[in-house]
This record gives structure tokens, sequence and C-alpha cells, in this order.
């Protein structure tokens, strides 16, 4: 059977990290959220994917290559064009626009095919869900998902009659104006037809531009609420939450990789430390080959890459910690560092190199000779605790 994974985003909502790795291949406990997907496809027997591709696109071709050791087959769909000075430029058709770019190519698409948005986990049983799809006779089916009617303001709820029938969309509407508590989880079921309603050659959204008009032309387009896990990464917020939904074992199917070397505590191979001198508890993840020297200390859920280094007198506190990072003696309480970027919970951005807290986080592949006197009110401002230095 046939797939399509989206990747073609630029995931602006989940910068910095975005700035260097496409959406698609950001890490859960270090494995790419998009694998997850493709683990999920091959077991329901998908095992033709098509991905569209744009932003990075040669990141996450150079993962995935053809799919061989994962037991299916990729093939890319590259959105973009060639520059004058010969680099590729992404240029993203939309989600719809990717669709028919790749069947205006060669018919791809030549049965009922499943397209995944390629920035969540999901356990969801697909092959019922395109059971579901094919009883109704649909054209095309939202997979939705029931959440609490305090958080619909977040999402796009779907309305639909007591069939199933899709009536109507709202764009992360007021909870008192929500008319359903379903939302689109960014999981369709299609029949080949839905691409004769897609014009080539142009950007074209599924949400925004080709639901809409299924609805106008009331054609046979559904809606199957689903009870399953998903976990959504589209925004950093969201990313946060992820994490520390895996280290508290809460996400099903996604155990924490590595050795649990103290109740909690998980490391991969060659991880330097000491562990009667430093103070680490879990849930808590180390990264292989990290340097924790003694006196740090670890307050999980907190994620630790690999190739990091833990300065003495660090405390790390509910963070996420990117690999080979070097975090001198500060304490960082709900935090993501990532490269020069250090940013909250909610998403503020703290450029540390702009800054010049070089004593907070240093790239651990470079020399620290040269590291810059704190500039402690940029540290203040963004609730980082600085080293005591005179």
């Amino acid at each position: 059977m046939k797939a399509m994974i989206l990747a073609a985003g630029k995931g602006t909502r989940v910068q910095p990290i975005t700035y260097t790795i496409p959406k698609p291949l950001i890490p859960i406990l270090h494995k790419p959220v998009m694998e997850f997907l493709v683990d999920l496809l091959k077991k329901h027997d998908f095992t033709e994917i098509m991905v569209n591709v744009s932003h990075l696109a040669k990141e996450i071709e150079s993962y995935f290559h053809d799919g061989q050791r994962f037991g299916v087959q990729i093939a890319y769909s590259f959105e973009g064009k060639i520059r004058e000075d010969g680099e590729l430029e992404g240029q993203a058709l939309g989600s719809a626009g990717g669709m028919r770019r790749i069947q205006d190519f060669y018919p791809f698409f030549d049965d009922t095919f499943v397209v995944l948005c390629g920035d969540a986990l999901i356990d969801l049983d697909l092959t019922a869900a395109v059971k579901w799809h094919r009883e109704k006779g649909a054209l095309a089916t939202i997979v939705t998902k029931s959440v609490p009617r305090d958080e619909v303001s977040s999402y796009g709820v779907v309305v639909t009659d007591e069939n199933g029938r899709v009536q109507a969309f709202q764009e992360k509407p007021l909870v008192a104006e929500a008319l359903s508590t379903n939302i689109n989880t960014g999981i369709y079921i299609f029949e080949p037809e839905v691409l004769n309603y897609i014009p080539s050659g142009q950007e074209y959204d599924i949400g925004g531009d080709l639901f809409p008009k299924l609805v106008e032309m009331d054609a046979p387009f559904y809606a199957i609420p689903m009870d399953f896990q998903w976990v959504d990464i589209g925004k950093v917020p969201d990313y946060w939450q992820a994490i520390r939904s895996v280290l508290m074992g809460k996400v099903k199917n996604v155990p924490i990789p590595g050795t649990e070397v103290m109740p909690g505590v998980f490391t991969g191979i060659n991880v330097a430390v000491n562990w009667d001198k430093v103070d680490i508890t879990g849930p808590v993840y180390i990264g292989g080959m990290t340097k924790i020297e003694d006196g740090a200390k670890i307050t999980g859920p907190a994620m630790i890459g690999r190739n990091c280094h833990i300065c003495s007198g660090a405390h790390i506190n509910n963070s996420v910690i990117f690999e080979y990072s070097r975090i001198a003696d500060v304490e960082l309480t709900d935090k993501l560092v990532f490269g020069r970027y250090c940013v909250d919970k909610d998403g503020a951005t703290i450029d540390v190199q702009a800054a010049s807290l070089d004593w907070l986080i240093t790239d651990t592949r470079k020399p620290i000779e040269n590291i810059k006197h704190p500039a402690t009110v940029f540290a203040s401002s963004f609730n980082i605790k600085p080293p005591n230095r005179p």
C-alpha cells in the first residue's frame, strides 16, 4: 500500500531547532520523529512511501535514503528551484500542491492512500481507519481526535453531521464558540480521484483549500474520531512536552534508549561521570560520550544529548540539552539548549552568542580559552542564574 509523509515545511514554529534540522528529523531522544511514522506505516503494510521535501531537503534524504534499512521503499519529491549560484532553494507547494506534483510527474497514487504530517508521534490503527473509510465510500477522510473543550482554541475543529460527514471547519475557535471537540490531527485518507480537484503547479493546501472545496461540492467527505495517542511537536512548547512525556513513560511505543544505571536514569555508552559525586534525580536521559563533572546537579525530567559537557556547579532542572553543548556553572530551569540558542518552555529565545554569554553554553568541539566575562543583564532577563564571579 502507498502513503505520503508531508515534510516540506520550514518549521517556523519550532525555531531555532529548524534553522539546521528539518522538522521531520527533530529527535525524540535521538530518534527522528519521522522515523516513528515510517515504523507505523510499515506495521500497517504501507511500504511505498513518497515524501515531499523542500527546507533542508538533503538532510531528510541523507538520513532515510531509499528506505531499505527501514524495510520500506521511499522516494522524494523536491519542491523548489535552482538559484543562479547553482544552489537549491526550497519553495514548498503546500500540502495538496505537493500531492498533485507527485501525481503529475507520474501517477503514483492509484488506490486508497494515507497522508501523514511529519511532525507528530502517533499510535493510530491505520488499518482500522482505512477500513472505515472504504466502508463509507469516502473520497476523503480526516482522522480526528477528541480533546477537552478548554483546549479546542489551539486546534482546527472539524464539524460533522450524525453520520460523520464533514460540514464545516473552525480554525482555533474560542471555547464558547466551538461546535465540536474533534480536532484535525493532520492524518488523512484519500482516493486517487481527489487529486482531480487540486490545481497543478501552484501552492495549494489540504486544510485551507482542498477541504473547503470538498465541502462546497458536497463530496463524500468524512471524519472519523479515533481514540489514539497523538503527540504533536508543531511548536517549541509541544516539543518540550513530548520529551517530558517520553521520559515520564507516558508515550506508547517510545521507550527510553540506553541503559538504566539507577532508578529513572538512563545513559548511552561511555558516559564519563562519578555517580557518587553528582546529584541526579530521574527521569533523566544522558547521551553517549557525555562528561558530567563532580558537583553537577540534574533534576528530571531532563535530557542531556550526546557529547555534552556539564561542568561542576551546573544545575539543569526540567530542561532539554542538545548534543555538543557545554553548560558552565549556571542554573538552567525549564530551558531548551540548542547550539547557540537557549529557549524557554514557552518558546522565547535568546541568542547566547549575540548576548556574549559564552560562559553559559559553548560547543564542546571548540576550545574554551577565550570565554568572555558574562553579560549578566541578559541572563537575568531570561531567568538564568549566572555563576558566582567577582
